[in-house]
């Protein structure tokens, strides 16, 4: 009898005139967005070997180590392709040097507008918006239209358990639904090795969780339409609470969530934390000059010595300004560090309150879920910020090491003697400095068990959500009139 009535359902399904419509949407949608994501993927890739190749070539060419600066840049992930997150947003490189802290900077959006105006369509986007939607139109009359063409009275007329006849529902809904759905989502993956996009097996295993948690949140909004139409006599009706609740849980819920731990943890402005850093460093540099000019003044001066004695003094003097001038540009550093550190902790603790006040809605677990497994989380940022930061080190520490074997500080000593005149040593190496030993930037690592720790809480809310979702339509369908 099972199989019967949901034959019965599936066949009402696939007849639909709303089905051709909605699986030709869907199967365009889904072939364009991961067309779109390749050709951004492809363009973002060759960019970043381009810039990188550009950022050695700048180093080879260098002819002195006080001089040595980098460019990181952060790697296209090919996830992106289907769910873009905020790999757009965010910049795509950092310069390394001693003076400046690191900053990523040229994101997509940035440099092109006009696509953070529309944003991008990516698989994530047609899941959570077009797919969940669909899903409500066909199962808002599930069980009330049926009371309205009057089949559901002359199904009862037999000895049907209401449990049976409501499973069969959920699964035929479900079946005439996500089977006809996986055809363009197998033609997706096969568009992604066609055009050449390369995945690894954790890539993969990425991937996989990913359709398996977006069937999931399908699911949930499947048997919702089915639960929200056994609470109602009347399509009509059922169909407005359906789409209120689909408008709460997809756009109302996550904004709100914002929007409130904003304004329970104020988090300072990043021009707050530049202008605090460059105020820091205006004043420490400022009492270094003034503690310099005294330091000359109250030594000897270099006239009382002998030429040999002046250039040898000059150059110790050089050299201690040298080293005091390094500790002030330490100290700057090490503020600005207390400083991200706290305004990192702030930030923490505003997206952990809103993350909780948006899992509310399975819409909002679903996308955060998407995001951590794709790796193109809010958490991006921090993985390169973190990664670039310690590169810094090391690659500072190098250049200082290569400095003091080369005796190349970068600047200009003025040496005047009566028989030579005056000379004039750049502290430049003419021919050039040997940079194949100098440390490189390595991308950090996200695993798969990193990328699916932090979304167990929200597969958890998903199951949840969809089995309190069919109890409750149990529950209110065992009571329903199908008179």
């Amino acid at each position: 009898m099972l199989s019967t009535l949901v034959q019965k359902e599936l066949r009402a399904m696939l007849l639909s005139p709303k089905f051709v419509a909605t699986f030709a949407v869907c199967s365009i949608l889904m072939l364009l967005s991961v067309f779109t994501g390749v050709q951004e993927y492809g363009a973002a890739v060759r960019q970043y070997e381009t810039s990188t190749q550009l950022s050695e070539q700048q180093m080879r060419q260098e002819t002195t180590w006080a001089r040595m600066t980098t460019t990181v840049l952060r790697q296209p992930d090919p996830m992106q392709i289907f769910v873009g997150g905020l790999t757009y947003d965010i910049g795509r490189w950092s310069g390394i040097s001693t003076r400046n802290s690191i900053k990523l900077s040229g994101s997509t959006y940035s440099d092109d507008p006009i696509f953070a105006v529309f944003r991008h369509i990516d698989f994530a986007f047609i899941v959570q918006f077009i797919l969940t939607l669909f899903a409500i139109l066909f199962t808002y009359d599930a069980v009330n239209g049926e009371r309205e063409s009057g089949t559901l009275k002359l199904v009862f007329a037999n000895a049907i358990p209401r449990a049976r006849y409501l499973l069969a529902k959920c699964i035929g809904s479900w079946l005439g639904l996500v089977i006809p759905i996986c055809i363009p989502i197998i033609l997706c993956m096969l568009l992604v090795g066609v055009m050449g996009v390369s995945l690894s097996a954790v890539h993969w295993g990425r991937l996989v969780t990913f359709l398996g948690i977006s069937l999931l949140l399908f699911t949930f909004f499947i048997v919702l339409g089915v639960f929200i139409s056994s609470l109602t006599r009347r399509s009509s009706v059922s169909f407005l609470a359906a789409l209120v609740v689909w408008i709460g849980f997809v756009l109302i819920i996550p904004r709100t969530a914002v929007m409130a731990a904003d304004q329970i943890v104020r988090v300072p402005r990043v021009a707050e934390i530049e202008g605090q850093r460059d105020g820091y460093a205006k004043d420490r540099w400022a009492t270094f000059m003034e503690e310099s000019q005294e330091r000359w003044g109250s030594r000897c001066s270099l006239e009382e010595l002998d030429e040999s004695e002046r250039d040898t003094e000059l150059w110790n003097r050089m050299q201690e300004e040298d080293s005091l001038r390094r500790i002030v540009e330490k100290e700057i550093e090490s503020y600005e560090t207390r400083l991200q550190e706290d305004l990192r902790r702030r930030k923490a603790a505003q997206q952990h309150l809103a993350f909780i006040l948006a899992r509310f809605s399975p819409a909002s677990a679903y996308q955060l879920a998407a995001m951590f497994l794709a790796g193109t989380d809010i958490s991006l940022k921090a993985r390169y910020v973190d990664a670039m930061t310690a590169y810094r080190t090391q690659f500072n520490d190098y250049v200082e090491k290569k400095q003091a074997e080369t005796g190349s500080t970068g600047g200009v000593m003025i040496t005047m003697s009566s028989e030579s005149g005056i000379s004039i040593t750049t502290g430049r190496d003419d021919v050039g400095i040997d940079v194949s030993e100098v440390p490189r930037f390595s991308p950090p690592e996200y695993t798969y068990v990193a990328a699916v720790a932090p979304i167990i809480p929200d597969f958890g809310i998903l199951a949840l959500a969809t089995m309190v979702a069919f109890m409750g339509a149990f529950i209110a369908f065992l009571r329903y009139d199908v008179r």
